[in-house]
């Protein structure tokens, strides 16, 4: 019966996904790190596909990049376990040296089930509440208009375990994930001009996947897109690279002196 095949599959397919997803559950000792390489990789990421793929088209989306000033800041602010907003993002105070204003998100929930992907995609799906020609929000919509922010290219997000959390008074033994973003967002204005991707682009930038992206503004110190391969990941890398990059020029040097050295002196032997 076709029925019963297809309920057999779909059962089959739905205990393959639960298992998936138990599998990858985060522990409070697996939680990941704001210097983890994945987790920072899984952020920058996340972001951009959104903001690559915004209905109607963005004609001035920026490319994000990751600040670890913005995760260390990130990561002071969960270690609290509140669930609300930083009151220091703004002046009179001044956390980050780049930026006089901070934006952020907060995403709060079961341990069980956090990742990145999933945060920020909840973030995002308050598209539904946002109407865009008029700018209402018939729900909750700052989220989804800070990932969306144009102006707002660097991002820094940490997760902390919580066994409580104040203002999520529901929840126990959870997982606290919250960005931070420079410049702010949410100030009275559409969250971006709309129009061709990457016809209002800064001058000097270039698009990619819909966004400008500019080498000088999306520099970092610890992490660069993987868009730019030839960039390196970590500060540990850069001697690799250089090493990689020095070595032949190295080894021809040797050679061509070896030779040269022979040919003066070709009664000389060379000793192991």
């Amino acid at each position: 019966a076709p029925n019963t095949l297809s309920m057999q599959a779909a059962l089959a397919t739905a205990a393959w996904v639960v298992s998936f997803v138990s599998s990858y559950s985060y522990t409070t000792k697996t939680l990941p790190d704001i210097e983890n390489e994945d987790f920072i990789k899984d952020c920058v990421r996340m972001h951009n596909k959104f903001r690559s793929e915004v209905t109607p088209t963005a004609s001035d989306m920026l490319y994000m990049t990751w600040d670890p000033q913005l995760a260390q800041i990130a990561k002071a602010w969960a270690k609290k376990c509140h669930f609300q907003h930083n009151g220091q993002l703004k002046p009179p105070h001044k956390l980050h040296p780049n930026f006089t204003s901070l934006g952020e998100n907060i995403w709060t929930g079961s341990l069980s089930i956090f990742n990145v992907s999933l945060a920020i995609a909840d973030w995002y799906n308050e598209i539904k509440y946002y109407d865009f020609k008029t700018r209402r929000c018939s729900k909750v919509c700052g989220h989804y208009t800070q990932v969306v922010w144009a102006a707002s290219y660097k991002v820094g997000c940490a997760v902390q375990f919580c066994s409580r959390v104040s203002g999520f008074e529901s929840l126990s033994n959870g997982a606290h994930f919250i960005c931070n973003y420079g410049p702010a967002g949410n100030y009275p204005t559409w969250p971006y001009k709309t129009g061709a991707p990457c016809s209002a682009c800064p001058k000097n930038d270039k698009c990619l996947d819909n966004l400008c992206v500019n080498r000088q503004r999306d520099k970092v110190t610890r992490y660069y897109s993987l868009a730019y391969p030839d960039w390196p990941i970590y500060l540990r890398n850069r001697y690799t690279s250089l090493f990689l990059v020095i070595s032949p020029v190295i080894l021809i040097l040797s050679v061509i002196i070896t030779i040269l050295v022979k040919h003066k002196y070709p009664n000389l032997v060379l000793l192991d």
